[in-house]
């Protein structure tokens, strides 16, 4: 008890001692509240008291340190226009004692441009005018420095400058001109537009940006909401009709104050137009038109237009037309042209001026969208329309489009097919002529009186052949040649039983050495290229002629097939075929029948049926080659050989070219080489440089190549001596030639091994060259006789051998060797 009452009274005593710190801090803020009372009630709060609360530390009591400065929140009008600073307000610190060793410093948004302090005494003017909507409020910063030593006594405090607003701004409208559009014939107080004008004045201060919103020009058609500025219709549907006045333009304005005395005023312009609705009815240009029409037009062809009119625009006035009543509605038609919205009659069926020569029609219009709010519009606009046709010399017109005649495919030269008939539909009734368009009849199978329009038969015909002909028959007016006109005829071909009938293939039938009897091998069937009504119906059977001596026998299946079947169990493979004769019969009228031969081959099958091996012949028919098949491939073979050897002969026999070209040309050597050799691949072409330089012929005949554009044989590939003696003559070594021409070196020895040469050589021409030789004998012991060495030679010659040559240059041997003075 005693403890817990010691207790009581220790808290008791401390709760006294935190009240009292509390009271003191309170009369303390009083004080500085007062202080300050020349910042014209701006001071808002007191920033900087730091307060250290009490705390128990190792049981001893810690007392607040009371320390700071105060602050302000300004406020200043925008828009200032006088010639000194504006006075804004006062800062002091608690630290300041006026004694002068404090200075105040200010920094932040605009400090030393916009804002300056006096450093000794606090306080804070602006040095420009100011406008609240281009910035409506600066935050700053302000410390407290020793003057002396530089340190800071307070920290920086942040303080904010408000620039209160004045009414220097007017309503600003978000468009200049303002479009609107409003149904015509609407209620009062319909909403057109809404126009909205802003103002950049603060709106949180005053009136000054409180718009109120007046109509200075659009009466007494429209209002304006003066809160919301809302324009509305404010005359009656009767009043608001399109079709009398379409546009306007009203005049707004926009007024702030609350729309008092002294506030500012913004202005704009709507432009307000009245969209069309269906409130009108189309109606006729005239109540009666008239047109006339000739009486060949054809079907569609446009006879004329009318037109009506409606004031409504655009969908509103799309209109169409009716023929409602009239002895013409079913000659005419009428229909809307979509650009023009006019009505085209035009003609539906033929027009005969003979038969009518005017018609009366009532035309009606009706609007295609009826707007059920306007009774009116559901009314209908008439019209009178006379259409008169016009007559019109007319070709021969025929009594059907079109003509369907039938023919038995049998009938006679001259038998009636049918016939036509044409009139001339105007009033002369001129006679009309026929004839048959011969383009549509090029074989003249056909022909037509010209009088009554009978169609008869000028040829045989043949359903099997074309079973439809086609012809155009052309109807004439004697008087007028160039009034005509055509009608196609379609003739069909009626069948009769002319045909008889034929296996459906070409069938190979195999039966096996080993069978049963009764095996069926084959099921054939047939066609006809008749076509019978009832349709076909073939009868099946085997020739009388192979019932007795026949391997086979047919059953007829009764649905217009039948089986082969085999009579005995064992053929011969070595038997070349078997023939079946099978009679097929159809069951027309009259009937007709023929002999089917059927051809079976033997073959070898094993056990389960399965051909193995067939005959040659067989072989052959399965292969899918026929005899005459074979013949053409072998008459073509033929043919290409005997082109091939005539050829050959015709190259053959073309004249070669002499080997002296002109013989005047008379030198010490002549020489002529014609070469057709084998282009750039032929290596072996005779070298004239040889019969020039004889003693290379050795080295020419050991580097000879091969020429690439034969093929080698054995004498190519085998060297002398080992391939026989058959003809050791012509093989001639090459150590052998280059010996023959170091010991003689006459031409005539080098051509005759050349020429030995070829005639043993299997790769010799004739093949893609032509090597000509010529030898003009053995060298003549009076040697030259050319006069070209005449002038070296200055000695005496002696001219008496050439009586050893024989009579004939015996003479020539006096002449030559006798002296000068012999002919003296």
């Amino acid at each position: 008890m005693r403890t817990s009452h010691v207790g009581s009274m220790l808290w008791t005593w401390l709760c006294l001692c935190l009240t009292v710190d509390a009271l003191s801090l309170i009369r303390a803020r009083e004080r500085d509240i007062r202080a300050s009372g020349g910042t014209e009630g701006r001071i808002a709060r007191r920033r900087g008291d730091r307060t250290t609360a009490a705390t128990i530390n190792e049981g001893k009591w810690l007392n607040r340190v009371k320390r700071g400065w105060m602050w302000n929140q300004f406020s200043i009008q925008e828009e200032y226009t006088g010639t000194e600073y504006l006075y804004i307000g006062k800062l002091q610190s608690d630290m300041d004692k006026g004694d002068g060793t404090l200075k105040y410093v200010l920094s932040g948004d605009g400090a030393g441009t916009v804002f300056v302090i006096d450093e000794n005494n606090g306080d804070l003017h602006a040095t420009q005018r100011l406008d609240r909507e281009e910035k409506s409020y600066y935050t700053l910063r302000a410390t407290v420095v020793n003057k002396r030593t530089g340190h800071k006594l307070e920290p920086e405090t942040d303080f904010v400058i408000k620039l209160h607003d004045i009414n220097d701004n007017e309503p600003q409208f978000s468009q200049e001109v303002y479009t609107g559009s409003v149904p015509e014939r609407s209620d009062i107080g319909t909403s057109v537009i809404q126009v909205t004008a802003t103002d950049a004045d603060d709106s949180m201060y005053g009136n000054s940006a409180k718009l109120v919103y007046r109509m200075s020009h659009g009466h007494p058609y429209f209002s304006v909401d003066p809160d919301t500025g809302v324009i509305r219709t404010a005359l009656g549907p009767e009043d608001m009709d399109r079709e009398q006045r379409e546009h306007y333009q009203v005049d707004i304005e926009a007024k702030d104050m609350a729309g008092q005395r002294g506030g500012l005023t913004g202005v704009t312009k709507v432009n307000i137009t009245l969209t069309d609705v269906n409130d009108n009815a189309p109606l006729f240009t005239q109540t009666i038109f008239q047109f006339s029409v000739p009486e060949s037009s054809k079907t569609g062809t446009p006879v004329g237009r009318i037109r009506a009119t409606d004031k409504d625009i655009g969908q509103n006035a799309e209109m169409f037309f009716t023929i409602a009543n009239g002895d013409g509605m079913d000659m005419f038609d009428i229909s809307t042209d979509k650009a023009t919205q006019e009505g085209v009659i035009s003609v539906s069926k033929p027009l005969d001026y003979e038969r009518k020569r005017s018609y009366t029609v009532e035309i009606q219009v009706r609007n295609t969208k009826v707007d059920p709010r306007y009774p009116s519009t559901s009314s209908k606009g008439m019209a009178t329309v006379r259409i008169g046709v016009e007559d019109v010399d007319e070709a021969p017109l025929f009594n059907k489009a079109s003509y369907l005649m039938e023919v038995k495919e049998d009938a006679a030269v001259g038998a009636a097919v049918g016939s036509v008939s044409a009139l001339d539909p105007d009033a002369a009734h001129s006679p009309v002529r026929y004839s048959i368009d011969r383009r549509t009849d090029m074989d003249h199978l056909f022909n037509i009186h010209p009088g009554n329009g009978h169609v008869f038969l000028l040829r045989s015909l043949d359903r099997e052949e074309n079973a439809w002909h086609n012809i155009s028959v052309i109807a004439t007016e004697l008087d007028k040649p160039l009034q005509t006109s055509h009608v196609p005829v379609f003739i069909r071909l009626l069948d009769i039983n002319d045909n008889a009938p034929t296996f459906a293939a070409v069938y190979e039938t195999f039966v096996c050495e080993r069978t049963k009897v009764g095996q069926r091998i084959q099921t054939v069937s047939a066609v006809d290229a008749d076509e019978p009504a009832s349709g076909h119906r073939f009868f099946f059977s085997l020739a009388p002629e192979g019932n007795n001596r026949s391997n086979f026998t047919v059953r007829d299946n009764g649905d217009n097939t039948a089986g082969i079947l085999t009579r005995g169990s064992s053929y011969n493979r070595l038997h070349q075929s078997y023939l079946v004769p099978v009679v097929i019969t159809d069951g027309d009228y009259p009937m007709q029948s023929s002999t089917g031969t059927l051809t079976v081959r033997v073959c070898s099958c094993d056990r389960d049926g399965n051909i193995e091996l067939c005959n040659a012949e067989a072989l052959t028919s399965s292969a899918g080659i026929s005899t005459g098949a074979l013949i053409a491939i072998l008459l073509c073979a033929i043919i290409l050989l005997m082109i091939v050897v005539l050829f050959t002969a015709l190259k053959r026999q073309s004249k070669q070219e002499p080997l002296i070209i002109s013989k005047e040309d008379v030198r010490d050597n002549v020489v002529s080489y014609n070469d057709e050799g084998g282009g750039e691949e032929d290596t072996q072409a005779f070298d004239i440089g040889a019969l020039r330089h004889p003693e290379s012929a050795a080295a020419l005949e050991d580097s000879a190549k091969q020429r690439r554009d034969i093929v080698p044989t054995d004498s190519l590939l085998y060297p002398p001596g080992r391939r026989g003696t058959t003809a050791p003559s012509c093989l001639v070594s090459g150590a052998q030639a280059a010996a023959l021409a170091r010991d003689n070196a006459d031409v005539r020895e080098f051509i005759n091994q050349r020429v030995l040469e070829n005639d043993c050589n299997p790769t010799a021409p004739p093949y893609d060259s032509l090597a000509t030789y010529a030898y003009e004998g053995a060298g003549s012991v009076a040697e030259s006789l050319s006069s070209l060495g005449s002038v070296s030679s200055e000695g005496e010659q002696d001219y008496h051998y050439l009586s050893n040559w024989g009579p004939r240059f015996r003479k020539l041997a006096d002449l030559y060797g006798a002296e000068d003075g012999d002919f003296c």
